[in-house]
């Protein structure tokens, strides 16, 4: 039972992964994301059944579109795998419980935000907000211990990350301050700095695998979203692991 119920969950995320992708890269720019059907963004041919299943119509095409033969992105089959992947470890990790709701919005808004970060350099109030709100209300249900610590982390993530955008005058954008308070109210205060740490860890990592590849200046701009949600879901599944494994160093 326990594969068949896995089973569901990598394929209802997978799909929903896909449509992950349309959100991301339609809702910074102000587009619909019912209409137009989805198409090519080259030949504008609507994609069919057969270009739509989640994963398996990107091996199924060669990684190319039936119509013109422009290769497709890597971003639209990742995205899609790595949402039924971590929804698969949500039900691993949490069974099905009250906290496995909060984990699956979690990896969603985080699946989200890092694609249009990619994409665009930008993470969307319109993507935020409505998450935000029901993270706020679940979150009062079903709450940490304390139940006040979600309010204090939502509070921590959000005034550090504003106090490092003043100090270095732009270096942080307003789109990754607002997901802190976001993570902050699913997290917890400790979790929170902890996701900061990490987060800024594996950005440095990037850029600098980024800049020895590329031969950038070090002023080139690199999404920050796309690491806060790496540390997020490492810090959401196993932070409190390596809080103790720290703590136990000294």
């Amino acid at each position: 039972m326990g594969i068949v119920i896995s089973v569901f969950f990598f394929i209802y995320g997978i799909a929903l992964g896909s449509f992950y992708n349309v959100v991301g890269l339609r809702v910074p720019k102000k587009e619909s994301i019912v209409s137009p059907p989805s198409h090519c963004t080259i030949c504008e041919r609507r994609l069919g059944a057969l270009d739509l299943v989640p994963v398996f119509s990107f091996l199924f095409l060669g990684g190319k579109c039936r119509g013109c033969g422009t290769r497709i992105s890597l971003i639209y089959p990742f995205m899609e795998l790595l949402t039924g992947v971590l929804f698969v470890l949500s039900y691993w990790m949490l069974g099905f419980s009250m906290e496995l709701i909060i984990a699956l919005l979690f990896i969603s808004l985080l699946v989200i935000i890092t694609v249009s970060d990619i994409a665009y350099m930008l993470i969307p109030d319109k993507v935020l907000l409505p998450f935000g709100v029901v993270l706020l209300i679940l979150r009062l249900f079903i709450p940490l211990a304390p139940w006040w610590d979600s309010l204090l982390g939502a509070a921590a993530g959000f005034l550090i990350l504003l106090l490092i955008a003043v100090v270095s005058k732009g270096g942080m954008g307003g789109g990754d301050i607002k997901l802190f308070f976001v993570i902050g109210l699913v997290l917890g205060t400790v979790h929170t700095l902890l996701t900061l740490f990490l987060a800024a860890l594996i950005g440095s990592i990037v850029g600098l695998i980024f800049l020895k590849r590329t031969g950038q200046g070090r002023k080139t701009p690199i999404p920050f979203g796309p690491s806060i949600a790496t540390a997020a879901v490492i810090v959401y599944f196993w932070g409190s692991e390596i809080v103790g494994w720290y703590t136990n160093l000294f």
